[in-house]
This record gives structure tokens, C-alpha cells and sequence, in this order.
């Protein structure tokens, strides 16, 4: 009995396989993100619960450092400082709904 060659992989084969790679990837930033707003739901509700202020410009400034300065190639301080101030931006805005809906 000969062996037969395993079939070698198509270039179709190695994109489908690359995407279906980066939607698990996705998958795994959604749940992420999901946890990041709960957090930040529940630090907005201690902060209301304390008379603290609920903006802290220092506060996004510097995390919006750290993390630019953190970054590693193929990204950009930049690239990561747009992302993380959209993301920012987001969560004040599920916020704010998250305030109006109590």
C-alpha cells in the first residue's frame, strides 16, 4: 500500500485560515472590551457614590502616555493613543447612557 502526499494547503486555504485567526483575535478584544466598560461603569458609580469627581483629565492623560509609550511595532505611540482616546471617548458616552438610564 503507497502513501499518498498530504494535499498541500491553497492560497485560499491560508487566507480563510488567516481570518478565521484574526476573528477569534476580535472575539477576544470584544470580550475585553466588555470587561473594560464594566470597570469603568463601576468606578464611575463609586466616584458618583463618593462626591468625587468623575472626569480626571491627569488621570487620561496619563494613561494615554503609558500606554503610547508601551507600544511596540508593527504600532505607534500615535496609533495608540488615537485607538485609546476613541476608546476613551466610548466609554464616557456608555456612561453618560448608563447615567441617564438609572
Amino acid at each position: 500500500m503507497s502513501e499518498r502526499p498530504l494535499p498541500t494547503a491553497s492560497p485560499a486555504s491560508d487566507l480563510e485560515a488567516l481570518r478565521i485567526a484574526i476573528d477569534a483575535v476580535d472575539r477576544h478584544i470584544l470580550d475585553l472590551l466588555e470587561e473594560r466598560v464594566r470597570l469603568v461603569l463601576a468606578v464611575g458609580d463609586f466616584k458618583r457614590k463618593h462626591g468625587l469627581a468623575v472626569y480626571d483629565p491627569e488621570r487620561e492623560r496619563s494613561l494615554l502616555a503609558r500606554l503610547a509609550a508601551a507600544a511596540r511595532p508593527p504600532l505607534d505611540g500615535d496609533t495608540i493613543r488615537r485607538v485609546f482616546e476613541r476608546l476613551i471617548d466610548e466609554s464616557r458616552r456608555i456612561e453618560q447612557h448608563h447615567v441617564q438610564q438609572r
